[in-house]
């Protein structure tokens, strides 16, 4: 059973100016396989650092603590190692490539994580059958990758990805974000089937519970300010939705 292990992580994120700035503060967390966690807070509490620095970013520096996988260092590894490790990010804001078409961009990444070239055929089957899951037109792998993409292909696009390059633990950073309600249960749907494998563990990055009325987390963590300063079942989401996290960032503020 796999399981990602972050301990003590601090980490730092360097601006345009070429300034260290402290984002992480000594975040602890355990995500195993057959687990769903998800990760609430405002905007600037450094959730989506602790998933660059989870990737490798060449931006966020980490500067103290481990992250492990498997008992391994993955902060020893490069980003491409981590990937064919069995870690997966889903980006807030994919890149647009042009001239690089879905199928191709697919192909490659699955031939760099699997370790050999799948059969043209039998790729473009798996291929097809994975968009048609996703309620994704076969016309789409022959479009350029996120060119022009809508706020909910593409997030259709990185589960479509999530599901072909079948990590052990995947990122999902505000996969929600700019999805209308069909979108959204679409898209839950896929992050479902993932996760019904029990070889499969999820981190689910988000600001808000309406995702996690198709997507039941088994673990919630409050993050402000750096780290994580509550944790409970999806009755802390419940929490959330109704008295926000004013609370939190009081406590924070006078700590």
């Amino acid at each position: 059973m796999s399981t990602l292990e972050i301990r003590d992580l601090h980490a730092s994120v360097t601006d345009a100016a070429g300034e260290a700035r402290e984002v992480l503060r000594g975040v602890n967390l355990t995500v195993s396989a057959g687990q769903t966690h998800a990760i609430m807070g405002p905007n600037g509490s450094g959730k989506t650092t602790l998933a660059y620095a989870i990737a490798g970013h060449p931006r966020y520096q980490v500067t103290r603590g481990s992250i492990t996988l498997d008992g391994e260092d993955v902060l020893g590894m490069s980003v491409d190692t981590r990937a064919r490790a069995g870690l997966f990010l889903a980006m807030q804001y994919p890149v647009e490539v042009p001239g690089v078409t879905v199928a191709n961009f697919l192909r490659t990444a699955v031939t760099a994580v699997r370790g050999q070239a799948p059969k043209p055929r039998e790729f473009v089957k798996e291929l097809n059958a994975t968009m048609e899951g996703l309620a994704m037109d076969s016309a789409f792998s022959r479009r350029n990758l996120n060119e022009g993409f809508s706020g909910g292909e593409k997030k259709r696009h990185e589960i479509l990805q999530l599901q072909l390059l079948n990590p052990k633990i995947a990122i999902l950073d505000e996969t929600d974000s700019g999805l209308d309600i069909d979108a959204l249960r679409v898209v839950s749907a896929g992050i479902n089937k993932f996760a019904e494998n029990h070889e499969h563990g999820v981190l689910l990055i988000t600001h808000y519970t309406r995702i996690l009325q198709y997507v039941r987390p088994d673990f919630v963590h409050v993050f402000v300010g750096g780290r994580i300063v509550e944790e409970g079942g999806p009755e802390l989401a419940q929490e959330l939705e109704a008295s926000g996290y004013e609370r939190f960032l009081t406590a924070g503020a006078t700590a």
